[in-house]
């Protein structure tokens, strides 16, 4: 029995096993470092060529972090794909998937996320920094304080929706990752196997 056998039997799924040689070597679209405008424009071209193509698609993950909006962009453009292509997309956590990392690895169903062994996941919600001040007229005050708590609201709703992608078909919910992710939660790749948020460890 081939390796890409073995690993679609670990993962559970009717899905198609990926190339175990592609996925480790020879991805077709790299998120390496932080993410910012320059790794979405790149990913956005790397895709337009995969997509111009008849290949499917692997990704390969290694970042500390970066913008979240820019995150979200990327994980939206990799769903359109996946939905509208008709071809299989396999995404490989290979070192650190930290933070905005796991917004693009939740972009892919479950079936389709592996790690290498030694990788690590970094979930928490996201920080903000902002100093609110108000001075001035009571209901002045009042609509600053109102604008300052929508934007707080959206960017939890949008976080909450990353989130649900990463626990669906796991052995988490979605409450006891947001109690997790209050406080920086570093998961192991065994560990995330365990808790059934990748398909499968590729070695």
């Amino acid at each position: 029995m081939d390796r890409a056998s073995h690993i679609s039997e670990e993962a559970g799924t009717s899905r198609a096993a990926p190339d175990l040689s592609r996925l480790l070597f020879e991805p077709n679209l790299r998120v390496h470092g932080l993410i910012d405008q320059t790794v979405v424009s790149n990913v956005l071209h790397d895709l337009k060529a995969v997509r111009d193509g008849g290949n499917d698609l692997y990704v390969e993950i290694d970042t500390p972090d970066g913008d979240a909006d820019g995150a979200r962009r990327i994980a939206l453009e990799i769903k359109l794909f996946l939905k509208h292509s008709g071809r299989n997309g396999f995404v490989l956590g290979k070192n650190t998937v930290y933070s905005a990392g796991i917004t693009v690895l939740a972009a892919f169903p479950k079936s389709s996320r592996f790690l290498c062994p030694r990788a690590v996941l970094l979930v928490h919600e996201r920080r903000l920094e902002k100093e609110l001040v108000l001075n001035g007229p009571i209901r002045s005050c009042l609509q600053i304080v109102r604008e300052q708590l929508a934007l707080l609201q959206t960017a939890e709703r949008l976080e909450n929706e990353g989130f649900e992608d990463l626990v669906e078909g796991s052995k988490i919910s979605l409450e006891q990752l947001r109690d997790h992710a209050l406080n920086n939660c570093y998961l192991m790749a065994e560990r995330a196997l365990e808790l059934g948020l990748v398909a499968d460890i590729a070695r």
